[in-house]
Order: structure tokens, then C-alpha cells, then sequence
């Protein structure tokens, strides 16, 4: 079975060329790029002002979906990650990564989650690490516990370069789809000089193509992968 699996962190839908949410524009990037199951970071739920975010785009694609509540934004609004899926979404399950009991870090501190979701016989994990060592050592710890050895992908904005010592331990069991985009940046959108979104696989998947796509909607740019497996 082949598959074109996405990651993107989209800024809650806010298009950065009109100041708008723009669930329309998503959509038809999404279609565009010929995406299967996309993992989203950044989404409402059922918020006061922007209603099931994740609804609301899988609605415009015609598509299944999932949110995965992390936490209260302002204390009313549920934010977290989501998964759209042009494939029915069999099961789905949220994991809280433990939020640190001392904070040691001196960037902003944000409870994360890592949703889980069977698709098509393939477990797809995605996930947003934090911007702080501390956290960013408990969602490795969370994700190496939900990583399985088959048919399975992690995907999402880990906030860290693909020099950073949180990586190697998902390397040791996962394949990184990095490889194949040839030093492609993905952040900021307007003008990459990061990379800090990926998908990683299981060692019996094999990765195909890899492309960031050079679009300037959200604040990050999607990175999407051809499957095989």
C-alpha cells in the first residue's frame, strides 16, 4: 500500500497572507499536495471563537478527523494536535506528555500531548514537543513507550534541528524521512531557516519522497512524505 502522509503545524488556521482564518485555503493546499492523513499541530476544539477547528477542515475536505486535547487555552478554549484522514480513522487515543514538576527552562512552558490514531492497519502518531529541554526529554519519553515496531509513523513539530540529541534515540528505531529533502528548512514559512518538522517510520515502511512544500499560509511550512509498506 502506498500512502502520502503530511505534517503541519497550522498556526490555528490563520492564513498569514490574508489575516484570516482560512479553513478553505488549508484544504486546497492539502488537496494539492495529493495527502492521504495529514497530522496537524496547533488546533482548536470546541473553542468560543473558532468552533471544532478540526471539523471544520475535514468538512471542507470531506474527510474523517480526530482532536487531541492538550490543554485549556486561556482556561476555556481546548488546543492540541489533530489528524485529518481521507481513510476512515478506526481507533484513536490521547496521551498526555507529563508536564515537568520543576521548570528548568527559560522559554514559554505548554502542556502536549501525543495522539494516536489506527488508520488503514498503520498506527500514526503526532505530536508537538515543547520549546524547553525538560519538556522536550518527557515527550521523548512518551513517544518512545507509543513507537511500535510495524506499520507505524510519528510526525509533528519537535521544536528542535536534526542536530539535536533528542532525536537520535527515535533514529535508533524509526527511519527519518530528512534524509530525502536535501537540507529542505520548513520554518519560518516566509523565509525557512530551520527545520523542525518530521515524520519518521518504522523500519519495515520505506520512504519514497520526501518534499517541504514551499508555501507561505501558515507559519511552518508542511513536510510530506510518499510510504510504502
Amino acid at each position: 500500500m502506498k500512502l502520502r502522509v503530511m505534517t503541519y503545524n497550522v498556526l490555528h488556521f490563520l492564513n498569514l497572507n490574508t489575516g484570516e482564518i482560512d479553513y478553505k485555503g488549508f484544504a486546497e493546499l492539502i488537496r494539492r499536495t495529493g495527502a492521504d492523513v495529514v497530522g496537524l499541530n496547533e488546533v482548536y476544539g470546541a473553542s468560543r471563537l473558532y468552533g471544532a477547528q478540526a471539523e471544520k477542515l475535514a468538512a471542507e475536505l470531506g474527510w474523517h478527523c480526530y482532536f487531541a486535547f492538550a490543554f485549556m487555552d486561556d482556561g476555556r478554549d481546548p488546543f492540541g494536535n489533530a489528524i485529518v484522514s481521507r481513510l476512515p480513522i478506526d481507533e484513536a487515543r490521547v496521551f498526555p506528555i507529563p508536564y515537568p514538576e520543576v521548570r528548568n527552562g527559560d522559554q514559554y512552558y505548554e502542556p502536549r500531548c501525543v495522539l494516536r490514531a489506527r488508520i488503514a492497519g498503520y498506527t500514526f502518531l503526532v505530536t508537538h514537543f515543547g520549546l524547553n529541554e525538560d519538556e522536550q526529554a518527557n515527550a521523548l519519553e512518551t513517544v518512545l513507550g507509543l513507537i511500535e515496531p510495524e506499520r507505524c509513523l510519528l510526525m509533528g513539530d519537535f521544536n528542535v534541528t536534526p542536530d539535536s540529541r533528542i532525536l537520535p534515540p527515535i533514529r535508533e528505531k524509526m527511519n527519518d524521512a530528512d534524509g530525502l529533502l536535501n537540507g529542505e528548512m520548513s520554518f519560518p514559512s516566509d523565509a525557512p531557516k530551520k527545520k523542525i518538522d518530521y515524520i519518521f517510520a518504522s523500519r519495515d515502511l520505506r520512504l519514497t519522497e520526501a518534499q517541504v512544500i514551499p508555501d507561505v499560509l501558515s507559519d511552518h511550512r508542511p513536510v510530506i512524505v510518499t510510504v510504502e509498506g
